[in-house]
């Protein structure tokens, strides 16, 4: 048991390492994600200025009403697409951190895909 968890744990940090090595090579801005058991938090970093320049999560009163956890992850993704299309950022990279890219992780992708970012 303990091996087994120490193993999970080992290729989390790896992944982890992997995806934030690539991304801070460009010079581009940042969406970095955090997930937890009941809510998903988004945000677009600067790492240059060391600013977080917006930030969505499923704690905001509009996105409560939303029923599955799939479908608030998208809406946190639009709605995150919406505040940077008001500040004019277009272009970012997608930091999916430790997690792998499938269930509410892509569920946010595909929102802010379909909000109008680009990464």
């Amino acid at each position: 048991m303990y091996n087994e968890q120490r193993e999970i744990i080992r290729k989390r940090e790896s992944r982890e390492y992997r995806v934030r090595s690539v991304i801070k090579k460009s010079c581009k801005l940042r969406l970095s994600v955090f997930r937890s058991a009941k809510h998903i938090y988004a945000q677009i970093i600067d790492d240059i200025g060391h600013k977080t320049l917006v930030a969505a999560s499923s704690c905001d009163k509009e996105i409560k009403d939303v029923i599955s956890p799939k479908e608030i992850a998208n809406e946190v993704g639009k709605k995150l697409a919406l505040l940077a299309k008001n500040k004019n950022i277009d272009v970012v990279v997608f930091d999916r951190g430790k997690y792998k890219f499938h269930g509410r992780i892509a569920a946010l992708a595909l929102g802010a895909r379909d909000g109008g970012l680009k990464f």
